[in-house]
């Protein structure tokens, strides 16, 4: 066996992208990929030596298989054609496991074509990992669209460490047991080492289904046995890299940005935001409509009040998504059509991707910060947004079902499905004491700082290290 990484991260995406090369039109350079799990991961692996990171590129047709090396991380191209991402991400991954896993916001679908597509898909990372790992290594597998990889690395490499780490909820047995594939899917998942969850209710639910399938035994509150092996189950909540947005958050391009946006917007008494991506588990429409309900009732006004909506692109050939999108373009029009006064409309919505340090001007510029997500595995915007304010100002609205709410328990916390409750909850953060707006943010401050990304990824691997 030939010498290779000792420690393999394997994920659906490398954590570069291409982009234009400033200096040659014709050609591209490797940037850092947005998305929260490169925000988490990379900074905790830099004090990592001997790194390898498998995943697509993210692009169709010229593709690279050959490895190269990205800021001292050695990166392994995973190579997909169009109709195997149609099976294996459009299809498996995000028809079948993202509306399954988040309680069935939507119906999930089954089709036999797409499970065969995610096993191809899945087999073939397998083998890309068992090529990179060195003898003993240690593998961490990230999310749903690799769940078979460690049942398939087993086969053939069974002297390699295996973790696996859900980022999305795992939703209760009585919903997963739908799938026609439970059985391989939790035989797979039983065949890591550790499998960590989001929260401790997600690591319940996957004990309670292991043990129900009649494919595990309980060793006690976080461990299962399988077939003579003993497997770590528990919560290792994700953090944020909360030094460098805080720091970033401080920088005079920001504030200026910030103080510049509050202006542009006639400097209301109230800036409300929300950042997401458009998807139909984050409740966009949800807290639109709540919006529009307390101008309509003049519990809010469009001259002291107003709403940033970021939505970021996403799956835009989904029907779900094209859908959603139609819907709170349509919500956000009737509102700003009854309530926008000229020059200055009450909703400002943005559907499109911007860059980090726009994020964080947004964030210093807002009073109240909305996470109402229906289902979440855990909403790193609301960390981030905790972390973005020094002077302790500021109230995060977020909802009971997105996983930080285990731990931003000084959130004022709310069921997003309860309009009612929503619309009180907008109005508590508006008008809030400012001093026990500061007491809570100091509260949430100290969790975020102390549950960071390098705590979490250095938990998850020192658990690994344990088995």
């Amino acid at each position: 066996m030939k010498p290779g990484a000792q420690l393999v991260v394997v994920a659906n995406r490398l954590p570069v992208k291409q982009i234009p090369d400033p200096d040659n039109a014709a050609d591209f350079v490797w940037g850092v990929s947005p998305g929260g799990l490169v925000a988490a991961l990379t900074p905790s692996l830099a004090s990592y030596d001997d790194v390898a990171w498998v995943g697509w590129t993210g692009h169709i047709g010229v593709e690279m298989t050959e490895r190269f090396r990205h800021d001292n991380m050695e990166l392994i191209p995973v190579a997909l054609t169009e109709d195997e991402k149609e099976l294996h991400y459009d299809g498996m991954s995000n028809g079948t496991f993202w509306p399954l896993y988040h309680d069935k916001v939507r119906a999930p679908e089954f089709h036999r074509t797409w499970w065969d597509g995610y096993k191809l898909i899945n087999r073939r990372f397998a083998e890309a990992v068992a090529d990179a790992a060195a003898p003993n290594a240690r593998v961490w597998i990230h999310d749903y669209q690799l769940q078979l990889v460690a049942g398939l690395l087993r086969e053939t490499r069974p002297d390699l460490r295996v973790g696996f780490f859900l980022h999305i909820p795992f939703p209760p047995p009585e919903l997963f047991n739908q799938l026609p594939w439970r059985t391989e899917i939790t035989s797979a998942l039983l065949d890591n080492d550790v499998v960590g969850f989001q929260t401790p209710d997600d690591a319940e639910n996957f004990s309670r289904l292991a043990v129900g399938l009649g494919l595990a035994s309980s060793e006690g509150k976080w461990a299962l046995s399988a077939d003579g092996r003993s497997i770590e189950v528990r919560a290792f909540p994700i953090g944020i890299d909360e030094e460098t947005v805080a720091y970033k958050a401080k920088q005079h391009g920001v504030t200026t940005g910030a103080s510049d946006l509050r202006a542009q917007l006639g400097n209301p008494r109230v800036v409300m935001l929300g950042v997401d991506r458009l998807d139909y588990t984050k409740g966009i429409d949800v807290r639109l409509r709540a919006f529009g309900e307390l101008l309509a009732e003049g519990k809010l006004s469009s001259h002291d009040a107003t709403m940033i909506q970021v939505a970021e692109p996403s799956r835009d050939k989904v029907n779900a998504y094209v859908d959603l999108r139609e819907r709170v373009e349509r919500l956000v029009g009737a509102i700003n059509g009854a309530h926008g006064r000229l020059g200055f409309p009450v909703v400002h919505y943005l559907h499109q991707s911007r860059p980090f340090e726009d994020l964080l001007a947004l964030y210093r510029a807002a009073d109240v910060m909305l996470v109402t997500p229906f289902r979440d595995g855990m909403n790193l915007v609301a960390k981030e947004y905790v972390a973005s304010r020094p002077d302790e100002s500021g109230v995060l609205v977020l909802s009971e079902f997105a996983g930080a709410a285990t731990e931003l328990t000084d959130a004022v916390i709310v069921n997003p499905y309860d309009l009612n409750g929503l619309k009180a909850a907008i109005m508590s953060a508006v008008n809030m004491d400012p001093a026990e707006g500061r007491h809570r943010m100091r509260a949430l401050q100290a969790t975020v700082r102390h549950n960071d990304a390098v705590t979490w990824a250095r938990s998850f691997l020192a658990a690994l290290d344990a088995t």
